[in-house]
């Protein structure tokens, strides 16, 4: 069976190229191992950079995205599959259902927000899924210390603070959510 992960990531290019060429390198790291890619499907920002590189590549990457974002005309029109749903809750569902594991790369609201929905599921055993992120650029510290911090202050379980996989190299990360090949 197909390994699958799903990718939360931004809809701009941020503000260090190191975004880019990271991004890029969890693609490729990601088709070496023979692992889709499923993601928001949208042509611009990170998204677009993982997307183009997972298929420069030579692997399959499937979209999800809602009517009135394709209607936006951001939807990428050249992936392996691009499903067209209703609305952003759908999305969610069907990128999670398509989904064996998830991945946060850099990116703002929408892709933190994605995060901790997925990763909340799983505290609530609504699946069994790893959720990780790639800390590329030192970008998720403040983030990784806040958490630290919400398990020192009582309101986050440790056991649930290490079920999110943390690394800054993208192969690394992949093992830990996927294992080896």
């Amino acid at each position: 069976m197909r390994r699958s992960i799903c990718v939360f990531c931004a809809s701009a290019i941020g503000a260090s190229t190191q975004y880019v060429v990271e991004t890029q390198r969890f693609a490729r790291a990601a088709v070496e191992r023979g692992i889709r890619v499923v993601y928001g499907g949208a042509s611009v920002g990170l998204m677009g950079v993982l997307a183009d590189a997972v298929l420069a590549a030579g692997g399959e990457v499937v979209g999800v995205i809602p009517g009135a974002l394709v209607d936006r005309e951001i939807a990428h029109r050249g992936l392996t599959e691009l499903r067209i749903v209703g609305t952003m809750h759908e999305r969610k569902a069907t990128m999670a259902q398509l989904a064996d594991a998830f991945v946060a790369l850099p990116g703002g609201l929408g892709t933190l927000e994605e995060l901790f929905e997925v990763w909340t599921w799983a505290q609530l055993g609504l699946h069994a899924k790893p959720c990780g992120i790639l800390n590329t650029h030192r970008y998720y510290e403040p983030l990784i210390a806040f958490l630290d911090h919400a398990c020192d202050e009582g309101f986050v379980r440790r056991a649930q603070r290490a079920s999110l996989a943390v690394d800054d190299d993208p192969g690394r990360l992949l093992e830990l959510l996927l294992g080896e090949r």
